[in-house]
């Protein structure tokens, strides 16, 4: 019998294993065959074999060399499943869609630690993908969907929603996983906006929000003093003493339009 694979911390891995746990994220993704899909990070298959049943056909991508074996074993070595084992942050995902094919749909039980540069790796290929449904830490799932003007709302909730719309799904508690994360973890839905909305430059964008979150309790007018003017704030309607944390997403992109 095979030596059980120990979950390894310098890949943050925390391996699923509450069926019920599973069968809701199966559920929420209700894969199809025919679809492209892409699990990142499938550790020992507890989401992959599931999606595998429901789609026929799977690519996987793991950076773990020593787990693939277990994973291989896991899904019985099905010939539908395709196994890449690489950092999921130097995919070209745009070259894992089948010629005339649909569109990626990706899932993944994400390490906390690379989660948001993953997120914007991704939607570098947003032309490539669907959608995409991630556990995450908590925490992050909650600044990716937070309304503004509240705690949770920063540069991280206005420079996504430029790029897709998030919906957070449920929440699952740390006795899911092996070894047990010392956080809760929830799972989100991001679906890849056809394009930006209106945004004449996504750098000038990207810009303006950093530096509007640079210094939470600045107001605009100081915040973004050498950037954005008087005219621009009347031009774009926003006013320069209100705080970055307390516009949308579509009034800074009205603002960064302006300048």
């Amino acid at each position: 019998m095979a030596e059980a694979h120990r979950a390894r911390k310098r890949f943050g891995q925390h391996f699923l294993h509450d069926g019920g746990v599973v069968d809701r994220i199966v559920r929420a993704i209700d894969p199809k065959p025919g679809e492209t899909l892409v699990e990142i990070g499938p550790g020992l298959g507890a989401l992959t074999l599931p999606l595998l049943e429901r789609a026929r056909a799977l690519t996987v991508i793991e950076i773990d060399r020593d787990v693939i074996p277990h994973l291989q074993a896991a899904c019985g070595h099905a010939p539908g499943l395709h196994v890449i084992q690489a950092d999921a942050l130097t995919v070209d995902f745009a070259g894992l869609r089948a010629p005339g094919g649909g569109k990626l749909r990706v899932a993944g039980n994400l390490p906390y630690n690379i989660s948001t540069p993953l997120l914007f790796h991704l939607l570098e290929f947003a032309g490539a993908i669907q959608d995409m449904h991630f556990m995450l830490q908590k925490e992050v799932v909650r600044r990716m969907a937070a309304d503004p003007d509240t705690e949770d709302y920063g540069r991280l909730t206005v420079t996504l929603a430029a790029r897709a719309e998030v919906a957070e799904l449920f929440t699952v508690g740390p006795g899911a996983f092996k070894p047990p994360p010392r956080v809760d973890s929830a799972v989100v839905r991001v679906t890849p906006r056809p394009a930006p909305f209106p945004i004449r430059d996504l750098a000038v964008f990207d810009r303006v929000v950093k530096l509007a979150f640079g210094q939470r309790r600045k107001t605009l007018a100081n915040a973004l003093r050498g950037t954005a003017g008087p005219e621009a704030f009347a031009a774009a309607g926003i006013d320069p003493r209100a705080r970055g944390e307390t516009l949308s997403a579509e009034e800074f992109a009205r603002l960064a339009g302006c300048l």
